[in-house]
C-alpha cells in the first residue's frame, strides 16, 4: 500500500486507500448468531476470535473497516476492552478504521462523544466515526470541530435504508427532502474546512433507496451499506453516488461474514467482490 501521511486528513487518506485497494469496505459485526455458527462463545471471548479471524482474512486487503460497535458494547467493558483492540490492529492492517457508533447529542454531551472517539490518544480513537443529525446538523459541531482538528472524518445519516426512515428522511421541506438537506450542509462544511482538497465530512447512503439525494455537490465520501445480501447491487451504487462514485466506500458485512469461520472463504469473497467494487479511476 501507497505510505499516507499520517497527518493528512481523513478525505486524503481515503483517497490515496482506494486508490490502492479499491472501494470495498467490511464490516466486523460479531453479531450472537454469527458468533454460535461459527463455533465461538457469546462473549468477549468469541468477540476477541471472531474480530482476530476477520481480520486476518480481509485486514491488508480492502481500504476501510467498518466495526460495528454495538456488537462490542452489549459485551459491557470487556467487548469495548475487544474493540479497543480491533481498532488499533486495523491500523495495524493498513486500513482505515470506520467505528460504526450512530453518536449524536447536544451541546457537553455531544463534546463527550467527540473526545472519545476522535481525540488524538483515547483508546477508542478511530479514522472515521458514523453520527446522527436528527437532533439537527448543528449539534453535531463538536464532533466537526474534533474531527477536522485530528485529521479524522465523520459519516453523517442521510438517507438510511431501513423501512422506518422515509417517513422522517424523505420528507419535504422548502429545500427539498430532510436527506438532502443533511447532504447539502454536509457539502458546505466540506467546502469551509477543506477547501482545496477532498472533503472528510461524508454521508450515510443506502444502496436500496428508491429516493436517494443527490450527491453532486458532496465533495466527500460516502458510506454505502447495504449491498449484498439486503439486495443492492452494483448498478444501484452507480446510480446512488453518481459524481459521488470514486469516494463511495461499499459496504459489505454479512455476504463476508458468512463465508466464515474458514479465513480463506471470507478471503476469497472479498478479493471477489473488491474486483466489482473499484471506481479509483471512475469519471
Amino acid at each position: 500500500m501507497t505510505e499516507t501521511d499520517p497527518r493528512a486528513s481523513f478525505g486524503a487518506r481515503l483517497r490515496s486507500a482506494v486508490a490502492d485497494r479499491g472501494n470495498l469496505c467490511v464490516g466486523i459485526d460479531p453479531h450472537p448468531a454469527l458468533l454460535e455458527a461459527w463455533g465461538l462463545g457469546v462473549g468477549p471471548a468469541g468477540v476477541a476470535e471472531f474480530s482476530r479471524r476477520a481480520l486476518e482474512a480481509f485486514g491488508d486487503l480492502v481500504p476501510a473497516i467498518k466495526p460495528q460497535v454495538a456488537f462490542f458494547e452489549e459485551h459491557g467493558s470487556a467487548g469495548i476492552a475487544v474493540l479497543e483492540e480491533v481498532l488499533s490492529s486495523i491500523t495495524t492492517a493498513g486500513a482505515l478504521s470506520v467505528a460504526d457508533a450512530k453518536r449524536g447529542d447536544i451541546g457537553s454531551t455531544m463534546a463527550g462523544y467527540a473526545r472519545a472517539w476522535l481525540a488524538d490518544g483515547s483508546p477508542l480513537a478511530c479514522d472515521a466515526l458514523t453520527v446522527s443529525p436528527y437532533l439537527g446538523v448543528g449539534s453535531l459541531d463538536a464532533a466537526f470541530d474534533a474531527a477536522a482538528s485530528t485529521g479524522r472524518g465523520l459519516f453523517v445519516l442521510a438517507r438510511t435504508s431501513n423501512p422506518e426512515a422515509g417517513g422522517l428522511q424523505g420528507a419535504v421541506g422548502t429545500d427539498g427532502t430532510v436527506a438532502q438537506s443533511v447532504v447539502d450542509e454536509i457539502g458546505r462544511r466540506n467546502t469551509g474546512a477543506f477547501p482545496d482538497e477532498v472533503g472528510s465530512f461524508g454521508v450515510v447512503v443506502g444502496a436500496t433507496v428508491a429516493d436517494p439525494p443527490v450527491l453532486e455537490r458532496l465533495r466527500g465520501p460516502v458510506l454505502m451499506p447495504g449491498v449484498g445480501e439486503q439486495g443492492g447491487t452494483l448498478a444501484d451504487v452507480r446510480r446512488i453516488a453518481g459524481p459521488a462514485l470514486p469516494a463511495t466506500l461499499v459496504n459489505v458485512s454479512r455476504h463476508v461474514l458468512r463465508a466464515g469461520p474458514d479465513v480463506g472463504a471470507m478471503r476469497a469473497v472479498v478479493t471477489d467482490l473488491s474486483g466489482q467494487f473499484s471506481f479509483a479511476d471512475a469519471p
